[in-house]
C-alpha cells in the first residue's frame, strides 16, 4: 500500500501537465501563426529592407547598416529610399489623429486689423512756443507776471523795462523832425529829402527796438521821451517757464519769458519696431488717460521719428491733438491704440482718406482739396504719397491669412501642416512657406498656400516631431536624412533639360546680384520663377518625385521672396542665397554634376554679405 501511492501520483501527473500544456501550445502556436501572417498593413520584404540608417537628432549621420549614432549614441532608424508620398507627409490612423488632438482652420482670404498699442506722455505743442525777450539792453523794472502758470492774453503787457539806448533813440527822432521842419521851406530839394529819409530811419529803430506806431506817434506829437519800454504778449497761452527777475539788467535777446498755446498739444508715443509696417501719417489715434478714466481722446499722427531710440528700441510717434478746452495737460501718461485694416503686401488699408490731400511738413494738416498748408505754405499732396491705399476694399485686395498657431518658426523658416482632402486616413503634409508680418492673431502668407487648404492650429508639432523621428525634412531638420542622396534611375530626357536650363536661369541671378542693378535683379529672379513654372514632373516618380516636389517648394520661395518682396540690396542677396543653396541640391539629387559648370554655381558663386 505504501509502494502503490506514490506511483499512483506520478502517473496522474504526466496527464495533469498535459493537460494543461496543451491549450497553451495551441494558443502559442496561434499567436506565432497571427504574427508571422502578412496583414495589408504589414510592408513587404523590399520595403522592409532599409538602405540607409540615420539618427533622428543627427540626420546627417548616415550609414548602411543599424548601429548607433556616434554623436549621441543613440539607436540608428531605418530611412526608405523609396517613397511614393511627399518627404513631410505624415499618414496616421483615426485613432492617432484622434490622440494627437490635431485641430485644423481653413487657409482665408480676408481683410484684418492691426491693433497697435503704444504708451506715451502728453507734451507741448513746440509750434505754439513763444519766446518774450528784451528787445534794447537795459534793467527790468517790472515783471508783471511774477510765477508761471498765469493764462494771458495777446497783447497784454508783460514787462517795464527802462533802457538808455531806447532813450538815445528817441531824441534823435525828435531831432530829426525838427531839422526837416527848419528845411520845410529850403530851396535845396536834396537837404529836405536828406531830413525826411533820416525822420524815417528813426521811426524804424524804435519800431524795430520795441515801440509800438501807436506810442511812436504819442512821442512825435507831445515831444516827450521816455526812457521805458512796454513789452506785450505776442500770443495768448500759459507761462511755462520764468527766465528773469525784477531788477536784472539784460542784453539784446535775452528770454524774459516762455508762453505755450495748449489749445492743441502733442502726445509723443513709443513703437515697438514690428508695429512701424502698420503706422502712418495722418491715421486717427485714439486714447485714455489716468486723469479721465473711461473717456477717450483723439488725435492725428503728425510725425515718425527717424531715428530709434537705442536704449528703449522704441520709435517716437507724435500725434497732432486739438485742446481747446485744456483738459489734457502735459505730463500726463496716456495709453493709445491704433486699428490699421490691412490689405495686399501688407499696406494700410483706409478708404476714407480717398481724394484727400495732406501737407508733406506739416502731417496734420489734412484738406478735401489742394491748396496751401495753414502752417507754412507748402503746396499740398495726394495723400497717397503718404502711404494709404485709399480704394474702396475689394474681395481680391485682401490678403491670404493662417491663424498665428498654425506657424511653426524657427529662424528664418516657417512651417506649416496642411491636411490633405479626401484621404483614405488622415494625412497631413508639411510645406515651408514665405512669411509675411503678423497682423493681430493672424500670419499673412506671402506665398505657399492657396485659399481654402485647411492648416493644423493644434498639433502641428506633434506632426512635426513624428517626421523629426523618421528623419525626414521637420521644423529643426529643413533637409531630413536621406533627401539628398542621388537619384538612382535615369530621370526622363525632358525633365533633364528643363532642370539644367532651371540652374542656367539660376545663374543670372547670380550675375545681376554681382552688377547691382536692381531692374536686372528683378528680371533674373523672373527667369527663375518661369523656368519653375515650365517644368512637367510627371515623369518623376516614387522617391524622385517626392524629392523634386520638396525641391520645387522650396525653390517656389525663393523665386517669389526675390520677384515681389526683396525691397533692398540685402534682401536680394539673402534671396539669392538661399536659391544657390536649394539649386544646388538640385544639381546633387539629379546628377546633374558632371560636366557642369552650372552646378558649380547654380545661384550666384559671388554672393555674398
Amino acid at each position: 500500500m505504501q509502494h502503490t501511492r506514490p506511483h499512483r501520483k506520478n502517473s496522474v501527473l504526466p496527464w495533469i501537465l498535459l493537460a494543461i500544456l496543451t491549450p497553451l501550445a495551441f494558443v502559442a502556436g496561434g499567436v506565432a501563426v497571427w504574427w508571422l501572417t502578412p496583414t495589408a498593413e504589414a510592408p513587404t520584404a523590399a520595403e522592409a529592407k532599409p538602405e540607409i540608417w540615420t539618427c533622428s537628432m543627427h540626420p546627417q549621420i548616415r550609414q548602411p547598416n543599424p548601429g548607433t549614432c556616434p554623436i549621441c549614441a543613440m539607436d540608428l532608424v531605418p530611412v526608405k529610399t523609396e517613397q511614393t508620398a511627399g518627404l513631410r507627409e505624415l499618414r496616421v490612423t483615426e485613432a492617432g489623429a484622434a490622440l494627437m488632438d490635431i485641430v485644423t482652420s481653413p487657409v482665408e482670404r480676408k481683410f484684418v486689423t492691426a491693433s497697435i498699442r503704444m504708451v506715451g506722455k502728453v507734451d507741448y505743442d513746440e509750434t505754439r512756443l513763444s519766446d518774450i525777450t528784451a528787445w534794447v539792453p537795459g534793467r527790468l523794472d517790472r515783471l508783471f507776471v511774477d510765477y508761471t502758470g498765469i493764462t494771458v492774453a495777446k497783447g497784454e503787457h508783460m514787462v517795464k523795462l527802462y533802457s538808455p539806448q531806447l532813450l538815445t533813440a528817441q531824441e534823435e527822432l525828435l531831432q530829426a523832425i525838427a531839422a526837416a521842419a527848419a528845411l520845410a521851406d529850403s530851396d535845396v530839394g536834396i537837404m529836405r529829402e536828406t531830413t525826411e529819409a533820416t525822420v524815417t530811419a528813426s521811426r524804424e529803430k524804435l519800431r524795430l527796438l520795441g515801440l509800438s506806431p501807436k506810442l511812436i506817434a504819442r512821442i512825435e506829437k507831445s515831444g516827450k521821451t521816455t526812457d521805458i519800454v512796454q513789452i506785450n504778449a505776442p500770443v495768448g497761452g500759459i507761462v511755462i517757464r520764468k527766465h528773469a527777475r525784477e531788477g536784472m539788467y539784460v542784453k539784446t535777446g535775452t528770454r524774459i519769458y516762455t508762453i505755450a498755446d495748449l489749445t492743441n498739444v502733442w502726445v509723443k508715443l513709443d513703437a515697438y519696431e514690428s508695429d512701424l509696417t502698420w503706422l502712418h501719417y495722418g491715421q486717427k489715434v485714439r486714447f485714455t488717460t489716468e486723469a479721465y478714466p473711461g473717456e477717450q481722446f483723439a488725435g492725428t499722427i503728425s510725425f515718425i521719428d527717424p531715428v530709434l531710440t537705442a536704449s528703449t528700441r522704441t520709435i517716437k510717434v507724435r500725434v497732432s491733438v486739438p485742446n481747446s478746452d485744456g483738459r489734457l495737460k502735459p505730463g500726463m501718461f496716456v495709453r493709445a491704440v491704433v486699428l490699421s485694416k490691412v490689405a495686399e503686401a501688407g499696406k494700410v488699408v483706409a478708404p476714407e482718406m480717398a481724394g484727400k490731400w495732406i501737407c508733406t511738413m506739416h502731417r496734420e494738416i489734412i484738406k478735401d482739396a489742394p491748396g496751401k498748408c495753414d502752417l507754412c505754405g507748402m503746396p499740398l499732396k495726394p495723400v497717397e504719397e503718404a502711404g494709404f491705399v485709399t480704394v474702396a476694399a475689394k474681395v481680391e485686395d485682401a490678403p491670404l491669412v493662417v491663424p498665428a498657431g498654425a506657424v511653426l518658426i524657427t529662424g528664418r523658416r516657417a512651417v506649416v501642416y496642411v491636411k490633405t482632402p479626401d484621404a483614405e486616413k488622415p494625412t497631413f503634409e508639411g510645406r515651408e512657406i514665405l512669411l509675411g508680418p503678423r497682423v493681430g492673431r493672424y500670419y499673412i502668407v506671402r506665398n505657399g498656400l492657396r485659399e481654402g487648404e485647411h492648416v493644423v492650429t493644434r498639433g502641428n508639432f506633434k506632426i512635426d516631431s513624428a517626421l523629426q523621428i523618421q528623419a525626414r525634412p521637420s521644423m529643426m531638420s529643413p533637409e531630413g536624412g536621406a533627401a539628398d542622396v542621388p537619384i538612382e534611375k535615369e530621370v526622363p530626357r525632358h525633365v533633364r533639360m528643363q532642370l539644367k536650363r532651371l540652374l542656367e536661369a539660376g545663374r543670372t541671378v547670380a550675375d545681376a546680384i554681382d552688377d547691382g542693378d536692381p531692374a536686372k535683379i528683378h528680371a533674373a529672379f523672373g527667369k527663375v520663377k518661369a523656368r519653375l513654372d515650365e517644368i512637367k514632373a510627371d515623369g518623376l516618380t516614387g522617391r524622385a518625385g517626392a524629392v523634386w516636389k520638396e525641391l520645387a517648394m522650396l525653390l517656389d520661395n525663393d523665386a517669389v521672396e526675390g520677384l515681389r518682396y526683396a525691397k533692398t540690396p540685402a534682401d536680394a542677396r539673402r534671396a539669392a542665397r538661399s536659391l544657390r543653396h536649394h539649386l544646388g541640391r538640385v544639381a546633387k539629387v539629379f546628377r546633374l554634376l558632371p560636366h557642369g559648370s552650372v552646378a558649380s554655381r547654380p545661384a550666384g558663386g559671388h554672393v555674398h554679405e
